[in-house]
């Protein structure tokens, strides 16, 4: 079974999460499938647009903290896990193809933070985002640590990441972090709307944009990404983030 999908409509590729009986909590599993799923949609030739979804009732809930022991073993086993995190951001921020996401249900740390690495982000009515990282010792990946003081500004940036709130996509949509809020039920026919504009428009010149406004955003991205990966291999290891995912999963037990 893949935990990721990928198919292509038309000039739209279309990438699916495909864990939905776990919300595509991130597993060792399904992150090596969403790095295949978005290879494959970067490298087809056919693809103008790529769509990023998650199926079932979420987009993703982020780590999937029953493997949390078996990511923090060693230091090996922590540092394989965030590189391979990060390299979906690179892929995502890093490919000359824009990327929509169509965002909806639950989006919490790196679902939260694969939302802020499209270009564009229809989302559903009932999306729901936070990071959860600061309550469980545990760190941030994704860019995120650059790109959203810029975004947001320094204290508004420090709110989302120090408080971990639950932000509902109204918010999201106030704050700039989402472009469009639609029902549930119009999502997908939203963001291939939005896809299929896009790739109605000149391939060349779409693909110029997204590499200058991400040159833009200069070194200092990619420095704060190998920044994050020191910091979160760090805290995997942690006995204080341990002890926060020990506890935390048996508050969810219980």
């Amino acid at each position: 079974m893949s935990f990721t999908l990928y198919e292509r409509r038309g000039a739209i590729g279309l990438v699916t999460l495909n864990r939905p009986e776990r919300l595509n909590a991130i597993s060792g599993a399904l992150l090596a499938d969403f790095l295949a799923a978005l290879r494959a949609a970067i490298d087809d030739a056919e693809a103008a647009v790529i769509v990023v979804s998650g199926a079932g009732k979420a987009f993703c809930s982020g780590d999937d903290l029953k493997e949390f022991e078996q990511q923090s073993a060693s230091q090996e086993a922590a540092r394989a896990h965030i590189v391979s995190i990060q390299q979906v951001t690179r892929l995502m921020l890093g490919c000359d193809k824009p990327i929509v996401g169509a965002v909806h249900g639950w989006a919490v740390g790196g679902g939260f933070e694969w939302l802020l690495n499209c270009d564009i982000v229809v989302a559903a009515d009932d999306l729901v985002a936070f990071f959860p990282e600061m309550n469980l010792g545990q760190f941030v990946t994704g860019g995120v640590s650059h790109l959203l003081p810029r975004a947001l500004g320094y204290q508004r940036a420090m709110e989302l990441l120090l408080l971990g709130e639950r932000q509902s996509a109204d918010r999201l949509e106030r704050l700039g972090l989402v472009n469009f809020v639609v029902p549930r039920r119009h999502m997908m026919a939203r963001a291939m709307e939005v896809a299929e504009t896009i790739a109605g428009k000149s391939r060349f010149s779409v693909s110029q944009l997204k590499a200058l406004l991400n040159r833009d955003l200069g070194a200092d991205l990619w420095r704060a990404v190998e920044r994050e990966e020191t910091i979160t291999i760090e805290a995997l290891g942690n006995k204080d983030a341990k002890e926060r995912s020990a506890g935390f999963m048996t508050r969810k037990r219980g």
